[in-house]
């Protein structure tokens, strides 16, 4: 069965923006796009309310996706375009609806006055819980702003791409998270800026300053192991230009600083199975709340 790119769609702006831009990656891909809207059954009592009748209802599950779907058709004739109803609570229904789909792609309200996103409790809990890749595409977000300027310094979707950056831990390189970096940067013809930051020994911990000889050495020997990591997918990717960023400092930092430049931030969560649910991680966590572009996260074990 063919995998698709699956949306969660709710009719909110920050949906219709993550909608068209899985258009534009199913463009990228040859793929389908899967629009799901979710209904939430509400207490009897208040269904039987004037403002929640039969008019209401048929608005939220029939309306939004067919208006959604007519519209990304039009303007992009080369996608096919499916919907599909499902009924449930939204997040463990997304995360149902990923299994079978090549990535999830959900939207994220943009926060006021600084770059970056707000990412609810549903998203959240999507991207803790579903082994497949998921992209968190802010509101307003535009096909102009993954691309280059142009001459005149104006916006425009006519332009090279922007790089793919990718947040890597050398101490633990899972090939999932890297190829996905490396085939988004293929897709785009851009270059992959592969970011990793390193935090001083826990005996800097508490205010002391690295002595330069020693930054030097430890940098020196980071480098190393980054190059190391990379240096089979470069040869598996020989079009890709790879532009390593090794350097001390906050790993979160380093990736919300990249991502203005950027048309795709690709960070993991590693899978861990415990008794207390899943985790995101803080590196990633950050990077959710902070990037000013498209965040894809990528699950490993």
């Amino acid at each position: 069965m063919t995998r698709t790119i699956t949306v969660g769609l709710d009719g909110s702006p920050e949906s219709r923006a993550a909608a068209e831009w899985a258009a534009r990656e199913a463009e990228l891909r040859g793929l389908p796009v899967r629009l799901v809207h979710i209904w939430e059954p509400v207490p009897e009592p208040m269904a039987e309310a004037p403002l929640l009748g039969a008019e209401t209802h048929q608005h939220w599950t029939e309306r939004i996706p067919r208006e959604s779907a007519e519209g990304l058709r039009l303007r992009h004739p080369g996608v096919e375009v499916t919907t599909e109803q499902l009924t449930g609570r939204p997040a463990e229904a997304l995360v149902d609806a990923a299994e079978d789909a090549e990535m999830l792609v959900l939207g994220s309200r943009g926060l006021s006055g600084i770059g970056g996103f707000l990412v609810g409790s549903v998203g959240l809990a999507v991207v803790a819980h579903t082994g497949r890749p998921v992209v968190l595409v802010r509101g307003g977000e535009q096909a102009a702003d993954e691309h280059e300027m142009d001459p005149a310094g104006i916006p425009s979707a006519a332009t090279p791409f922007r790089p793919v950056v990718l947040g890597l831990d050398t101490g633990s390189p899972d090939e999932a998270l890297i190829g996905f970096a490396f085939e988004a940067a293929a897709r785009r013809s851009v270059p992959l800026r592969v970011v990793h930051a390193w935090n001083p020994p826990p005996y800097y911990a508490y205010g002391m300053a690295l002595e330069p000889a020693v930054e030097r050495e430890l940098a020196k020997g980071d480098a190393v192991l980054l190059s190391g990591v990379l240096e089979p997918w470069r040869q598996k990717y020989p079009d890709v230009e790879v532009v390593e960023e090794g350097d001390y400092g906050s790993p979160s930092l380093r990736l919300i600083e990249a991502s203005r430049d950027a048309s795709l931030v690709v960070v993991g969560r590693r899978v861990r199975r415990s008794s207390v649910g899943a985790h995101i991680g803080t590196v990633t966590h950050a990077v959710l709340h902070h990037s000013t572009a498209p965040v894809a996260v990528v699950a490993h074990d």
